[in-house]
Formats: structure tokens, sequence, C-alpha cells
């Protein structure tokens, strides 16, 4: 303050005007103040021109005696500096045109005792800075001083956030000046019309707005029209005024936010339901949301959120039949496949009118698991994707809200990734508006105990996202809060957050003591009226409603939950369908469900795409092309005269050939444009111009589908997670995401685990997902060698034990009852296939390949067109097509492998000069297994010693999944015990090498299918040949197995116990042994040398004879 007042009084002095008006100008500071002073510094014009009916030489006279005494007091007679010093001079009015860059004073009423015309006192321009001072103080800290907690129990640990009058406390001003007018500045709308106001005004005001219920944070936005543009939703006068039509609407919200809680707890008092008590207001929040951004042109919201509130979100929200909510509370079986997920993680699909409105609206809840925010990334994902095939680049159609609790939004990392999606040009969904459901709390922890942050909401700040936070207990102003959120969305397409500042009634659950560790809370929230009875208790006491009124629509409610609950009584199964999230309409229709599409291509499609790819743009003379590039382009021309493919070519020759068919690639992960080593180049770049570049692959045909290649963010688990929500949304189109190296798909592992390995058993919901890792022993070091293939197999959902039953669907019938595929593949042709089949079966599974390293240059591994023209399929297992496949019965050892390590192998087997001796077949495809084709190849050589090498360690790789199938597909079986075999088993089933016994059994086949599995399992075992409680067969047990399997009917999966565990019974007598690097914590060394010698002992060992 010292400082403004210093540098105006020089301003008043003739020789530092021209300077302080140049800096005061630059230095930003009031438009006004700047305007003052320029007129200041050129304050001396012709006054006969300017007042042509007063141009006697008397007024020319004063003037210039005025304009001496304003430059030099002492320089004019003491009479006229006593005259002038009495604040009576008024200047003579101006009517002339004012010259550029001029302004007279008296343009500036600066308030504060001045009388117009006159220069300043430095009182005047203190207290006028000072108010300045403390409008940009409350819009800055008001926040942190808000009455925002309804229990008032929490504050952020601020400074100064105990009273208001910290915000103005430095600052000196009394009473007295509390009725002073003072002008606002333009950084403020407090004062709607009037362009001043008494102090005391301006105070009460700012408090009204910044320190009441509602907190806003966006003073760190460095956008001035963002900025202004929230002064202005929040600062108005009269904002947050309601009509009794509106309040009216609230309460019939909230009561029946309120009412199905209530009824919840009523009906199913010991089940778990995750409700909403303490903070029912988020219902009405959501709905207002979507009341105005649908009357903004929006048509369809995607939501994600946790399991807290989920069930009343589908209720009241969604409007999700009730009955079909209370159904799952029931315990039904369900009438469709798959294992079903809880109630309050199920997500749903719902059309409807919106009655507000008068507008069609399409919403969608995504499930979600317990790991609560990551469905944050799958949500961006969706909704990009659905913004994308509507063509609504902006994001005016389509738009995205998440639902947090507090603890995760702060806690959990994925929030962090998914908020820096937001402003990049291919993952944007041009602005989320984020709900925070805070209960103030986590699980049992305090918000002091599980963030450093003042607020759960921080992490918003890093991408300028404004912040409001409201609290829960008053519904009007968080209906404002919602309707400023939505217009900030859709004037500026970009995130925002709503902090519901509220409570949790109950416990995490409704069966769980809160008070065991926060007993003070939650006696403070025993005594605390819920929400509903504070509003209507407020609306009755200013008239808008009366207390029967409120009764009337509690009591309408309940009765449609009454009625829900009884045609919920006459379900006899739940369907998971019902549920799903993300429909295909009419994709599945009018197909035979095991039916491939070819996946061979002409072969002039073929050499189309690669002489295309190959080329330069077309104006290559203005477009400079890095040198090493035109060696690349032309090294795959030369390809295509030849006919042949490498991994680069044959991967552009799959994505061009679907986009001709009309199929949408989207190519997304680290570094995927160029490929982590360089081999794609899907974009080039310019070398003289900046962010000039030419993607071959969308200049392919001219009515092909769109082609995006997009360099993601350095994060795995957000974008693995985006990828696979835009994969949900249209069955249509190939999405890949690619890993850096294979290792880091790890930090994604709960997308992998909870999303695409179990997604379509828990929600019905397929996905065609193609994750592309990175693979290899290399020397490259424990961090660049595997992609962990062992984790991706060990959730494959075959059974190791069952050989399905042989016929011309075997392969399509393993895929379509497999919850993913896992490959491993070491050629372009194979490559190219796979990628296509994705497409062309008639159902979506994720794909898990494995992708090579050094193999994308090896002169070996490529592949000539014939491969994959016409009449060509993808093989999953490739024989030995060398002299030790044309004779087989000379062979004596049989080595299975998959991957990059069969180039090792032949080249050692090359060096042994036993290409007649060993045979070496590739498993391609890992999982499904292909039991057939094993079986086959084993029959083939049936004098062989069968050999499975791997480079990867014992307890890594394939070995692990591998090896049990092998043993099923060489006719081994396990015994099955009496007392377990199911009676629709008894007999040898044909068809299969999985073979059961005919047993006599002391039950009857229904007494023995009615008992429970746990009877069963503690059941004494009686009969010919073995004593109570003793082993059946071999050492195993039969008492103490149990199968959890036997009512399932699936072809991967035996519909009894034929894959019961026990010992193994050969039937020929053949096994399988394993050669490779034993046992390793660690994936690889870290020493090269170290590196070779264990490969050239696997080779070895695996060559040997």
């Amino acid at each position: 303050m010292h400082r403004a007042h210093t540098a105006f009084s020089l301003a008043l002095s003739p020789m530092a005007h021209r300077n302080f008006a140049t800096w005061l100008l630059k230095s930003g500071t009031s438009q006004k103040l700047a305007k003052a002073t320029a007129a200041a510094a050129v304050r001396t014009y012709n006054s006969a021109a300017a007042e042509p009916f007063a141009n006697g030489s008397t007024a020319t006279y004063v003037e210039e005696m005025y304009n001496a005494w304003l430059r030099d007091p002492a320089s004019v007679h003491t009479s006229w500096d006593a005259y002038f010093r009495s604040n009576t001079y008024t200047s003579p009015p101006n009517l002339a045109p004012v010259q550029a860059n001029t302004l007279p004073l008296t343009a500036f009423n600066l308030g504060g005792g001045a009388v117009a015309g006159a220069a300043p006192d430095s009182k005047t321009i203190d207290d006028h800075l000072a108010v300045q001072a403390i409008i940009r103080s409350y819009q800055i800290r008001g926040h942190n001083i808000a009455h925002l907690d309804p229990l008032e129990i929490n504050s952020p640990e601020l400074p100064g956030n105990s009273s208001t009058k910290t915000i103005y406390a430095n600052f000196s001003f009394g009473e007295q000046d509390m009725e002073r007018q003072f002008k606002l500045p333009s950084t403020t709308f407090i004062g709607g019309d009037e362009a001043s106001l008494p102090l005391k005004e301006i105070l009460n005001r700012l408090e009204n707005v910044y320190c009441n219920k509602i907190g806003v944070e966006f003073m760190f936005i460095n956008s001035l029209e963002q900025c202004n543009w929230i002064r202005k939703h929040f600062e108005t006068p009269g904002v947050l005024n309601f009509s009794p039509e509106e309040k009216r609407l609230i309460l019939a919200r909230l009561t029946r936010a309120t009412g199905f809680e209530a009824f919840l707890a009523k009906k199913y008092s010991s089940e778990k339901r995750f409700g909403l008590e303490g903070c029912e207001i988020m219902i009405p929040a959501l709905k207002e949301i979507i009341d105005v951004s649908t009357e903004l042109g929006v048509e369809s919201v995607i939501m994600g959120m946790p399991h807290r509130g989920r069930l009343n979100t589908l209720a009241n929200v969604c409007r999700k039949p009730l009955n079909q909510i209370f159904t799952q509370f029931a315990g039904l079986e369900a009438a469709d496949d798959g294992s079903g997920d809880v109630k309050y993680h199920l997500g749903t699909y719902i059309e409807r009118l919106n009655r507000v409105t008068n507008k069609n609206i399409r919403l969608a809840v995504v499930a979600n698991p317990s790991h609560l925010e990551a469905v944050d990334p799958v949500v961006q994902g969706k909704t990009r994707a659905e913004q994308f095939y509507r063509g609504d680049q902006e994001g005016k159609k389509v738009m995205s809200i998440l639902i947090h609790g507090d603890a995760a939004f702060c806690g959990q990392g994925v929030v962090y990734e998914t908020m820096h999606l937001s402003d990049l040009p291919d993952y944007t969904t041009h602005g989320t508006i984020h709900v925070v459901a805070n209960n103030q709390i986590g699980f049992t922890t305090d918000p002091r105990f599980s963030r450093s942050s003042p607020y759960c909401t921080d992490v918003a700040r890093v991408v300028n996202a404004p912040i409001f936070h409201v609290n829960a207990d008053d519904p009007e102003a968080v209906m404002h809060v919602c309707k400023v959120a939505a217009e900030w969305r859709a004037t500026f397409h970009k995130d925002c957050v709503i902090d519901l500042v509220g409570y949790r009634r109950n416990g995490h659950n409704e069966i769980d003591e809160p008070m065991f560790t926060q007993p003070l809370m939650y006696q403070k929230i025993r005594k605390h009226k819920n929400c509903l009875d504070l509003y209507a208790d407020k609306l009755i006491a200013e008239g808008t409603v009366t207390g029967e009124e409120v009764k009337s629509v509690a009591a309408k409610y309940e009765n449609i939950c009454e009625e829900a609950f009884a045609l919920a009584k006459t379900e006899t199964h739940v369907k998971y369908k019902d549920w799903l999230d993300s429909p295909w309409s009419g994709f599945f229709e009018g197909k035979d469900p095991l039916k491939v599409a070819p996946t061979g291509v002409k072969e002039e499609t073929l050499i189309h795409i690669g002489n295309r790819f190959s080329m330069p743009p077309p104006n290559a003379a203005e477009f400079v092309i890095h040198k090493g590039l035109m060696r690349v382009l032309a090294a795959r021309k030369n390809m295509v005269d030849e006919k042949v493919t490498d991994w680069a070519l044959g991967e552009a020759m799959a994505f061009g050939s679907l986009l001709k068919e009309g199929i949408h690639v989207r190519l997304s992960g680290q570094d995927v444009e160029r490929g982590t080593f360089s081999h794609r180049h899907h974009v080039l770049h310019h070398q003289l111009v900046d962010k000039a570049t030419y993607n071959s692959l969308q200049h392919m045909y001219p009515d092909q589908a769109p082609y995006s290649v997009s360099n993601s963010s350095l994060s795995e688990y957000a974008v693995l997670g985006f990828e696979h929500g835009y994969s949900m949304t249209n069955p249509n189109a190939l999405v890949l995401w690619e890993a850096q190296f294979g290792d880091f798909s790890n930090t994604a592992q709960s997308i992998i685990d909870q999303f695409i390995s179990s997604g379509q058993s828990k929600w019905v919901r397929q996905s065609g997902l193609v994750m592309l890792l990175p693979h290899g022993m290399e020397g490259m070091g424990p961090e660049h060698s595997s992609c962990r293939v062992e984790r991706f197999l060990q959730m494959s959902s075959d059974d190791p034990d069952y050989f399905p039953p042989e016929s011309d669907e075997f392969a399509v019938r393993q895929l379509h009852d497999i919850n993913w595929i896992v490959a491993n593949c070491t050629t372009p042709a194979n490559l190219f296939h796979i990628l296509r089949r994705q497409i062309a079966l008639p159902f979506r599974k994720p794909l898990i390949l494995c992708t090579p390293k050094s193999l994308l240059r090896h002169p070996e591994a490529k592949s000539p067109f014939s491969e994959m023209s016409e009449g060509s399929e993808f093989q999953r297992i490739i024989p030995d097509n060398g002299p030790a496949g044309q004779n087989p019965g000379s062979v004596k050892k049989v080595v299975f492998c998959s991957g990059r390590v069969y180039y090792d192998l032949t080249k050692m087997r090359a060096e042994k000069q036993l290409e007649s001796d060993v045979a070496i077949l590739r498993v391609e495809q890992i999982s499904p297994f292909p039991f057939d084709l094993v079986k086959e190849q084993a029959n083939l050589y049936k004098n062989a010693e069968l050999v499975w090498a791997q480079e990867e360690h014992k307890n890594q790789g394939s070995w692990t999944y591998v090896q049990p199938r092998f043993l099923t597909a060489l006719n081994h079986s396990r015994d099955v015990s009496q007392s377990d075999e199911p009676m629709s088993f008894s007999k040898t089933t044909t068809n299969t090498t999985t073979t059961t016994t005919d047993h006599t059994n002391n039950e009857s086949a229904s007494e023995t299918e009615s008992k429970p599995w746990l009877s069963r399992m503690f059941a004494s075992n009686k009969s010919d040949g073995s004593t109570e409680g003793g082993p059946a067969t071999g050492d195993f047990n039969a008492a103490k197995h149990f199968d959890l399997k036997n009512v399932r009917h699936d072809f991967n999966r035996p519909a009894g116990n034929a894959a019961a565990p026990g010992a193994r019974i050969s039937k020929t007598g053949r096994k399988i042994s394993y050669t490779g690097r034993a046992a390793s914590a660690s994936t690889a060394t870290g020493s090269k040398a170290q590196h070779i010698r264990e490969l050239n002992a696997l080779l070895n060992d695996a060559i040997s004879t």
C-alpha cells in the first residue's frame, strides 16, 4: 500500500508523469488508475477549444493558475494556493472531443470526499487500493472460511480460517468508513448495475458470495476470461434466488433420494448397500447437471462412480426399474451365463425422456469394481469413442460425469493420470464434471491421516479446473453450483469439480460400527437432522410448501417402492443383461455364433497398401523427410516388389485392409507413432516445419474408415483404461494399446484384472481390445524383458484337465468360451491374421499379444504375401516344414516353443546339423490351448521325446500353463473318485482324451446331485476296496475332493468332475519335459554375459539328442 501511495504521489510531479504512466500501464494495475495517470500526464490542452462558451480571459487565467499550482504550489500566490487546497475549485466542463490518448481527470470520481476534478489525496488512493485488495482476498481465500461442513467439526488446515475479519484486518478501515462509497473495480460483479457501493455493503456481499455455504477456488486459473466468467456467475446479485416451482422440484427430488435409502434400510436392514445417507443431495445435484446440460444440447451422459450411492443413482437419476434393483437383494440364480457381480458394482444403460427439458437423453452408468477410481479412464474412453462416432468434435452432444469419494479422489493415482488426459488432443472429452461425495472420512480414516493437501480436491488444480465446494445441507446452494458447473463445461469445454461436503450417517457399510473409530463425529451425526428435514422446515417456514404437502410427496414415493417390491417378489431369476452398460444394438442378431469370416485378402489389396505405405507424401518436393526415413520407405518398397513383408509392414497391411473394409482402427500408447524400437513410423514429420506431419494409412482409399495413431501420456493405468472404454462402445473397430515395453503393463494391473480379464463374466460386457506387449529375453535387464505372460495365462479360464470334444468348430468354440486370447506370434503373416481375426469373429474377446523386439528386423522373420492372401488363415501351431516334418518317424526329439526363441533354436539346430533329428514346433496361440493340434502333432512324432523350451525362467513364461494341458492332450486323465463322479459322466465320453470309468454308487443319481458340495466334501466314502476316509486311487484322497464346477456346461470346462484334481493316469505313457532357465525371482539378469551363457545352455539342452 505504501508503494502504491508513493508511486501515485510521484505521478503528480511534472518530472515523473510520462515515466509513471508507462510503468503503470505495463504493470497491469487497475485500468482506471492507468487512465487517470494518463490524464494527469497530458492534462494541459487548449481550454478555449474545449470550452467555446467560456473562452474569456478570466477563465483562461484561472485554469492557467490551476495548472501551474498542480506543477508547483509555491509558484502561485498564497491566496491561489489556499483556494486550490480547499478543494472548492472545479475545472470547467469539457464539451470538445478529447484528444487522442487523453482523458480529463473529471472522468474519474474516486469518491471518499474528493471533489470532482480535484486531484485525489493519498488516503483516497490508499483506500481504493485497499478495497480492491479486499475484494481480491475474498476471491482468493474466501473458501477458507466458508461454512462448508454441515457438522461444523472439520475445516481445512489453512491460516486465517476462523473469521472473515481476518481477510481485511490488515487494512486501516474503521466503523466511520463503513458508509463511504467506493468505486467497484472491473474484477468484481457484486454491484450488479451499480458502479459504486458503501464499504459495508461491499463486505456483506463478498461474505455472502464467498464465505457462506459455497466456497469457490478459481483464482489459480491463468485465464482472465475464465476467472471473470466465474466471478460473474457467483457474484451477480440474485443468482441464488429460486422460484417456488424450482424449490418444490428440489424438495421432490430430495424426497425421492432420501426415501429410497429409507426404504432399503427398512426392507433389507442386514444387507450391504452402501447408501447415500448424509449426502442424499447428490441425486438432485446429478439431475440438475443433466437437466442444464440437456438444455444446452447434450444428448448422452456417461457416468462413472464408486459403490456409494450407486443404487440410488440407478433408481432416481437413470430411472432403472425399481423391481430390477430390488431383485438383486433376493439372492436369485441368474438366467444367463457369467459370474455376475454384487449389486452395488453394476452398471446400466437407459434412454428416456427428460421431463424437465422435454428432450430425450441417454444415460449410462459404467460398471465398476471395488477399485474405486479405476472406472475413471474407462468412462473417459467410452465418452471419447461416442463423441467420435457421433462426429461430436467439440463435445457438445456427449459428456461424462465422474462421481468420487473424498478419500479416493485424493488418494488414488489414477485420478491424477486421468486428469492429465483432459486436454490431450486425442484423449480429451471436452470437459468432465467431477462430483465428489465428500463424507469427510475414508473407511475409518480421518482426512488428517489420509491426505497432505487442505482439500481432497486439490488434485484438480493441476489442470486449472475450478473447484466449487458446497455445503451438502444447503440444497439451493448445491443446485446453483451444479448449474454453474454445467454451464462452465458447455462454455469452455474444460473440467470442473463440485465438492459436496456432507457426512456418512452409517459406517462404511450399513452393518459397520463407526463409533469404534470416530466417536465424536458420530455423536454429532446422531443428533443432526437430515437434509430433507432441514430443507422441508425451511420451505414450510417461508410458506413455499405446507407440512401436508411434504408428507404427501414422501408417501407417494413410498407407495411406488412398495409396488416395485411386490413385483420383485414374483421374479425367479436375475438377468445380467439387464445391467449391461454398453449394448451393441444389432451386432449379434442374425449371426452364426461359430462362423468366422475369412482373414485372408486379395494380393492386389496387399500390394496397394504396401505401395501407399512406402510412399512419401504426395507433395514430397515441399515435405522434407529425414534421410533415414527415406531409406526405410525404400526398404518397404523393395519388400512390396518382392512380395514379402516384415513385422511393421504386416501390421500396416492388417490395419490398411481393415480400414478399406470400413473398420475404424485406433492405436494408442507411449511412442506408438514411431514405435518404441523405431520400426513403425506411421507418422512422418516435416524436418523444417513444426507440426507438419503425414500419415499414409489415413490416405489409403478415398472412402476408407478413419485411422488414429496417438502418442499417449506416460501412463499405463489411465491410458489402458481409456482404450478399454473406447473398445466397449463399438464392436466394429480395432482398438489397440501398446506398452512401451511389456514389463510396464503391470502398472495397469487393476484394469487388466478387474475389467479386461473378467469384464464379460461379471458384467456381460465384451471387448475386442488388443494389448501389444513387447516381450523377449534379449539381455536388456529385468525391466525390459518380460510382459509377464504367465500372469495373463494364469487368468485364462480354460480348464487344464479337460479336452473339449473335437469338431470342425473346435477352434472357434474355444475362442467363444474363453475370457481372452493370449498369443506370441513369430511371423508377420500370423500377426496379420490374428489382428484381422479380432474383427472377423462373430463376438469380441480381448487379445493379449506378445510382440517381438529383435524380430522386428530379423532377416528370417518375414512372410510371403501368399501367407496373407485369400485362403490363408491364422495358424495356432506352426508345424516343422523342414526335413524333420517330412520324415516324422525318424525324429528323436520334438521341441515345442513360443515366440522369438524359435529362431535361436533353429540356428542352434542348423549349427549341430540336426535338422532331421529335431523337430521344432511353434505354439502361436497359447490360450485357449490348441489341444487338438498338439494331439495331432504328438501322434505324428510317435517315437520322439517331447520337450517344451522357453527363454523365460521356469516359474515364468508359459510352462506352468502349458504343462498340464500338454498332459491332457497327450491322453492323460485324472482318476475320478466314486463319490464325486456325476452320473451323466458315468460312461466313457467319446471324442475326448479325458476318460472316466464306470463306478457303482450306493446312492441314486438324484441323491448324489442333490447333496451340497460342503456335505460331499466331508462325506465318508465307503466303497468296495476302500476304507472309510482312506485314499481312493493312488495318492488321491477322494474324501477331501470337491468340485465347484459341476454346474458348468460350456465348452472349455467339463460339466462334471472329469477335471477333478488327483493322481494322473497316463493312457499313453508319454510326457513332456521342460528345458530352459531355472526358476528365479527376477525376470532376467542385468548382465549381458550371463544372459548369453543362460541362453546357450538353454539352446544346447533343447537341441541335444
